[in-house]
This record gives structure tokens, C-alpha cells and sequence, in this order.
């Protein structure tokens, strides 16, 4: 049977021959040394057409790095590709953006401009703290730090303001491997070199933390292997922005954590994860103290509530990625 990586793969591919979704754009680009029908020979047409130009614009105006390049990819099932073409469209529009909060938790009043983009919106992209917190080096948007794909600021009925982390999953998968017991290049064997420098910077940061539990040792323990090391630095991250909210242009009391995962990937979502035995979620949750700070959302349940609003976007999603 087919995973739901090479279904998405295969529908996709199908899509380039078909050629309105990708404006035409062959497939057979080079990605990875060899040439690949699902990466497209122009990445910019990877992106939903009435946002293309926008989207590279404000990629190089906030000096974000796009995945595995200088370009947008043209890798058809990039996860950054299908947050962007999923939101990006929102970003200026703060009823829509708030409407889409709403129909994940209905607690929200409005939504705030993102004031460290240098045009602001409603949503940003491949967020970074402005200072580390994390021991990660200096914050660079997109990567060797600590982010989040998407972002939004909002405030709450409580009156406080909250951050909104969103993290995007597409067609991801995990392997097996501890990123606590592993070597630098060069490095002898067993070493655990990269591994223990990953510990050093966020032992204590986690033994600090309201939100997750601390461990009586961390080398082999579930934060270290994906897709739970990406979602422990995501919420030492919030804490920390919003412990250091005066220091931050982004000023928060609280935060909620979104993750957007489609229903139908079972390889994340169901797969029995060898360090738990349990699922994604099941697993996750027992890391956290507060299980209201985290929800589990598919993407076409996220823009429900903007249907009405953006019907040639929905047009787009459904066949671009939802298959309805």
C-alpha cells in the first residue's frame, strides 16, 4: 500500500502534465543532484499565481531564507511552499485572519499587525525571536536557528495578547534517529559531539519550562528525536518570547501553538513512534503540562471559515492540495 507521500507525489506529478495549477511549468528540475518530475523547473510557479511576486518580494525584504536555496523550490510537496500558498493570501487581511483564529479557538477579539516584518501584515513567515534565548547564535530568519513557519498575534477575551506559532506539515515523515547521540562530521564514532551540544543549550531551558516536563536525563529521551525536537524548540521559543517581551518587538503574555497536519498523513500522525510506542500526538502530549496550549489542525479545516471570502484561493487548495 501507498504511503500518503508518494499518493501526494503521484497526484501532484499529475497536475504539472495537466498544467493550469503550475502555470504551465514543466517538471524535471534538478533537486538533490539528479533531475526529479516533481520538482519544477520554476519555482516561482510553485506558489499560488496571485501571490508569486509578492511572496519573493517579501522574502527578500525581511532577508528570509527560502528552503534549500536562494529561490523559492520548486519541490512540489515542500511544506514551506504549502504554508505559503495556504496563507499568504490572508496576510493583510485582519477579519479574515481572525476569523480563521476563531474557527480554531473561539476566544479572540482581534488580530495585531506583525511589526517586525518591514511591511507589516496580519500573518508573518519564518519568525525568529530578536535576540537568542535558545543558545542557538544569532536569530536568522529560515535558517540555523530556531523559527516558525507562520505567525500571528492576537488579542485574547482575557485582554492579554497572545502569539500565535504556527508550525506547517505536509507530506513529513521521521525516522528513528537521536539527534542527542549524534557525532559531529568528522568525529569519532559515539562520540555524540552534535549531540551533546544540543542538549547543553536546552537542558536547562526545558527544566525551566512551565510547559514541558522536566526529565530526570534527556540523552535518548522522546525532545530529541522529530518530529517532538522541532515542537520542544517551538515552545521553549514562545516561552521565552514571552517571558522576555519587553526586550522584543513582538510583545506577548501568552501563546498558543498550531500545528497544521493533513488528516490524511498517517506516517506522522499514526505512526507508532519507536521511542513512545504511542502515536504523534499521544506521545506529544505527555510532554506537556498545559494541553490547551497545543492543538492539531488539517489545513482545509483551517481555512473553513475564509471559504466565503477567498473562493478562487479555495478553488486552488482544493485541487492543489486537499483533492476534494
Amino acid at each position: 500500500m501507498k504511503n500518503f507521500k508518494d499518493k501526494e507525489c503521484e497526484r501532484q506529478t499529475r497536475l504539472i502534465t495537466e498544467g493550469d495549477i503550475f502555470e504551465g511549468t514543466a517538471g524535471g528540475a534538478r533537486f538533490m543532484g539528479k533531475e526529479r518530475p516533481f520538482v519544477l523547473t520554476e519555482g516561482k510557479n510553485n506558489l499560488y499565481a496571485p501571490i508569486g511576486e509578492y511572496v519573493i518580494s517579501y522574502f527578500k525584504d525581511n532577508r528570509i531564507s527560502w528552503w534549500r536555496g536562494r529561490r523559492p523550490t520548486g519541490h512540489i510537496l515542500s511544506s514551506q511552499m504549502a504554508c505559503l500558498n495556504h496563507l499568504f493570501a490572508l496576510r493583510k487581511n485582519p477579519d479574515a485572519v481572525l476569523a480563521m483564529l476563531n474557527g480554531i479557538r473561539n476566544e479572540f477579539t482581534e488580530v495585531l499587525p506583525i511589526t517586525s516584518d518591514k511591511d507589516n501584515g496580519y500573518i508573518a513567515f519564518e519568525v525568529v525571536s530578536d535576540s537568542d534565548y535558545l543558545n542557538e547564535g544569532e536569530p536568522n530568519r529560515g535558517s540555523n536557528c530556531t523559527s516558525v513557519d507562520a505567525l500571528a498575534l492576537a488579542k485574547h477575551k482575557s485582554g492579554e495578547t497572545w502569539l500565535i506559532p504556527i508550525e506547517w506539515k505536509y507530506t513529513e515523515r521521521y525516522n528513528n534517529q537521536d539527534k542527542s547521540m549524534e557525532d559531529r562530521p568528522n568525529e569519532s564514532k559515539g562520540t555524540n559531539g552534535k549531540g551533546n551540544e544540543r542538549m547543553s543549550r536546552y537542558t536547562n531551558l526545558i527544566d525551566s519550562s512551565k510547559q514541558l516536563k522536566s526529565l530526570s536525563s534527556y540523552q535518548g529521551s522522546l525532545y530529541y528525536f522529530e518530529p517532538f525536537y522541532q515542537l520542544m524548540r517551538q515552545t521553549l521559543w514562545a516561552e521565552q518570547m514571552v517571558s522576555h517581551k519587553n526586550q522584543e518587538r513582538l510583545k506577548a503574555d501568552n501563546y498558543l501553538h498550531i500545528h497544521i497536519i493533513p488528516n490524511e498523513n498517517d506516517e506522522l500522525l499514526h505512526k507508532r513512534y519507536k521511542v513512545s510506542g504511542k502515536g504523534m500526538e499521544e506521545s506529544w502530549r505527555e510532554m506537556l503540562s498545559d494541553q490547551s496550549k497545543y492543538v492539531i489542525i488539517d489545513p482545509a479545516k483551517l481555512l473553513e471559515p475564509v471559504k466565503s471570502l477567498y473562493p478562487q484561493l479555495f478553488t486552488y487548495l482544493s485541487k492543489r492540495y486537499w483533492d476534494l
